[in-house]
């Protein structure tokens, strides 16, 4: 049976530059759109040109890529010819293969917004569109305000997507901008447009997720006809983001009915990257992902109850609608003091360590992480500390070097400019086989930023480990988690680090104490030692 065709479009680098205090710099929308179009996405709009240096100079320097790269821009003003139109005439000279024009559709925003009248702003989308088409260029019509424009004014709303289709624009995109409308409205107002003439093969649906409901939205529109989605990854965009495309392609390739239904330009291959793009785009932002995400989430495929954690062993079908690696993801057997040993059993299988099922050993492992978590540690967000946790008592754990001494000094003082900044400076001292090695660092990045000074004992831990330095130079930390866990003068701190490494595996570890610093100190050994047993396995001169 044959597929039918379903168009995906990304507007990142536009819509989702409008996200607060977000600004992508012309090398970050660079790397964004090469990763989409290595996934497979069938067009880019890459921006406004003219409306902001950074938009311009993508578009000088955007790469060729498969999909088709789009400017973004707006309907020729009232009042002057589309040819004498300075912002239309910036948007063309952008020169690429397509051209997506927004253009108002709800009479109120018409004669209150614009200030003209219903028939010359259908007039202004006409002549735009023939005038884009007679350039050479795919035409794309937003219709912004649509869904309320049709609410208040269907004939009207209707109209200025005929007069789009009639110049010649390829795509009618039903905007809602506002984020209101529901999904019953969207596949009821859909399914009328298609009615009323409108080609479902030309139309295309643009939601923002201000009722959290832009992915359904967009679903719902598809299955009224509507055969291009237009979204962002991670859902980014102005106010609470536009439809989730890192959630629609996993939906659109991996659930019924869309799958036997439709074909995108997504492949099975492709959609396994989700997961590595989606982080990709985080690590620009310098953000920490969102463990709950639907797909990609670090999250999504955990099981802490010990009766889940049971069942997936026997078939991991029970608690997982899909198999994680479809998307680049990975199940995970957290655990914590309510864990059972099916959930540790689990565990230590996924981390290659394999443990009778009547081993006594299980049962002290157990008890060594409730009593540690009664201290204050929290093993359920920290996996790689709990491994080796369980390593230690296995007698698994190898010792790749020992800290003999560190300091931290954190100082107050005035920079060349005569303002007051902080700088903190570590010490740490390590023996690595025979050899004993002192490595000095500040806490300044290479902008000049103080970061503080668990960033300086890093750096300083991380600077000279002989033997396995090439190992860990890949690695990074990505995310810095504090808790006080009891209050008053016995105050006790939980530090948990978030670590990534050049191969995109994330690992989590946790330090506790009353000291700030112990505790981070103590995370800081956990990542490293997780990663050294991952890539190395076991001591330098030692046998494996």
């Amino acid at each position: 049976m044959t597929r039918e065709r379903l168009y995906l479009f990304d507007t990142t680098l536009r819509d989702g530059q409008q996200t607060q205090g977000v600004q992508f710099s012309t090398a970050e929308k660079v790397t964004i759109a090469r990763a989409l179009d290595g996934l497979g996405i069938d067009h880019i709009e890459g921006g406004w040109p003219g409306a902001n240096p950074t938009d311009s100079e993508f578009f000088a320097h955007a790469p060729q890529t498969r999909a088709t790269m789009t400017a973004f821009g707006m309907t020729k003003r009232v009042g002057r010819s589309a040819a004498n139109d300075d912002v239309l005439a910036a948007v063309l000279d952008a020169g690429t293969p397509a051209v997506c024009l927004v253009g108002k559709t709800h009479e109120f925003h018409v004669t209150t917004a614009l200030g003209v009248s219903l028939e010359e702003n259908l007039q202004a989308i006409a002549d735009s569109i023939t005038h884009v088409v007679g350039k050479g260029r795919e035409a794309l019509l937003d219709a912004e305000h649509f869904f309320d424009g049709y609410r208040a004014n269907p004939g009207y709303a209707l109209s200025c997507l005929r007069v789009a289709l009639k110049a010649g624009a390829r795509w009618v995109v039903l905007c809602d901008t506002n984020g209101g409308t529901l999904p019953s409205e969207v596949g009821r107002v859909v399914a009328e447009v298609v009615a009323a003439g409108i080609p479902g093969e030309r139309l295309g649906i643009h939601c923002h997720d201000d009722t959290g409901n832009a992915v359904a939205n967009s679903l719902a529109a598809v299955d009224a006809g509507a055969r291009q989605i237009q979204g962002t990854l991670n859902g980014l965009g102005e106010r609470c983001g536009n439809a989730n495309l890192t959630t629609l392609i996993p939906t659109l390739l991996l659930k019924e009915p869309y799958t036997s239904r439709f074909e995108t330009g997504i492949t099975r291959d492709a959609l396994k990257t989700m997961l590595k793009t989606s982080r990709m785009l985080d690590d620009i932002l310098n953000r920490v992902p969102r463990r709950a995400a639907a797909y990609v989430g670090a999250s999504a495929f955990a099981h802490k109850a010990g009766l889940h954690a049971s069942a997936i062993l026997k078939d991991p079908s029970t608690y997982e609608h899909i198999d994680p690696a479809l998307v680049g993801n990975e199940r995970v057997i957290p655990m914590s003091n309510q864990a059972g040993q099916s959930n540790l059993r689990a565990r230590l299988e996924a981390a290659g360590i394999v443990v009778a099922a009547k081993d006594p050993r299980l049962g002290r492992i157990l008890e060594i992480v409730k009593e540690r978590e009664d201290q204050g540690y929290a093993y359920d967000g920290a996996q790689a500390s709990f491994e080796l946790v369980a390593r230690r008592e296995l007698g698994l754990n190898p010792v790749f070097f020992e800290v003999k001494r560190y300091r931290v000094t954190v100082e107050r003082r005035k920079n060349k400019y005569d303002r007051m900044i902080s700088l903190s400076e570590a010490v740490v001292v390590v023996k690595v086989g025979a050899d004993k090695m002192m490595s000095v660092s500040d806490s300044m990045d290479g902008s000049g930023l103080d970061r503080g000074p668990v960033n300086a004992l890093y750096k300083a831990l991380a600077k000279d480990l002989g033997p396995y330095q090439t190992c860990i130079d890949d690695m990074k930390l990505v995310d810095f988690k504090v808790r006080i866990t009891q209050g008053g003068t016995d105050a006790v701190t939980r530090v948990i680090i978030d670590s990534e490494d050049g191969q995109g595996r994330r690992w989590s570890t946790v330090g506790v104490s009353a000291n700030i610093v112990d505790a981070s100190f103590e995370a800081l050994l956990d990542a490293l030692q997780w990663k050294l047993i991952r890539d190395v396995g076991m001591p330098v001169g030692v046998p494996a």
